[in-house]
């Protein structure tokens, strides 16, 4: 059996230059390598800092080694991503255009100029998005392949919720946008943040509205392809290669092997 993943924590003095720094916490559990009470800091490196950072250490990619990390980890991880992802977004002040800084442990920026912005803060935001497992009244799944994906990668349809909209009609006006398939009676299955820059996830299961056709078509633009898949469909498909699905770490993955009653023969990679 391989060790489990887990976070290389090198102290502040270990790491040296950096480029900000976020204050995340303080550790509640008791470990060897971070007992309780330790304080936790995000430190964002340039290029240079990092390529000698590591030792036995590597860097590492937060959608292949998110199951494979523990709750602490996976939450620092995910965590530390998303502010990181903020602050690289949003350097400059929405109501004057300066540069703003970091502030509050750099839990917000403040506009540090003269004026009517002066003193305002911006704070972290996330973006609500919904994402959904949708069955036919044969209980087939319906997966689409992303126009930024390698072709035999299918997930699950998903999108933004806009001003004004429920989740709930997210799911349908979205559904409807990307593959013409017209669903009815979303029920929330559970929810994941996903710093890639900045969602979350809110995950649901949809059925085909009675009478409303299966056929669809993919919007050409977002989805290129959208095909339906029984369990022994996509069961062998995957165990063959010709089909690829999200990761483990994904809740699109999650929702996936729930609908299939297990996991699949590609045992969760990415």
């Amino acid at each position: 059996m391989s060790e489990p993943t887990t976070l290389a924590l090198p102290t502040p003095g270990e790491v040296g230059e950096h480029e900000l720094a976020v204050y995340l916490g303080r550790s509640i559990v008791e470990e060897p390598e971070l007992p309780v009470g330790s304080p936790i800091i995000l430190l964002v490196v340039g290029d240079e800092t990092a390529a000698g950072l590591g030792g036995n250490a590597v860097w590492g990619d937060l959608r292949m080694l998110g199951a494979e990390l523990s709750v602490r980890d996976a939450g620092l991880f995910t965590q530390g991503l998303a502010i990181a992802n903020w602050h690289t977004s949003y350097a400059f002040s929405p109501g004057s255009g300066r540069a703003s800084i970091p502030d509050a442990a750099g839990w917000t920026r403040r506009d540090p100029g003269a004026g009517t912005q002066s003193g305002a803060e911006s704070f972290p935001r996330t973006d609500a998005a919904i994402i959904v497992g949708i069955t036919d009244d044969d209980d087939r799944l319906l997966l689409g392949s992303n126009a930024m994906w390698e072709k035999n990668r299918f997930s699950l349809l998903a999108g933004f919720v806009e001003p004004g909209e429920s989740l709930e009609a997210a799911v349908i006006r979205e559904v409807f946008e990307e593959s013409g398939v017209h669903v009815v009676d979303p029920v929330y299955k559970g929810s994941q943040p996903w710093p890639f820059p900045a969602s979350l996830m809110v995950g649901f299961r949809a059925r085909v509205a009675r009478g409303a056709s299966t056929i669809g078509k993919a919007d050409g633009e977002e989805i290129l392809e959208i095909r339906w898949f029984s369990r022994e469909e996509m069961a062998a498909q995957v165990a063959s290669g010709e089909l690829r699905l999200p990761g483990a770490t994904s809740i699109a993955r999650a929702i996936i092997d729930d609908w299939y009653g297990g996991e699949l023969p590609d045992g969760g990679r990415w």
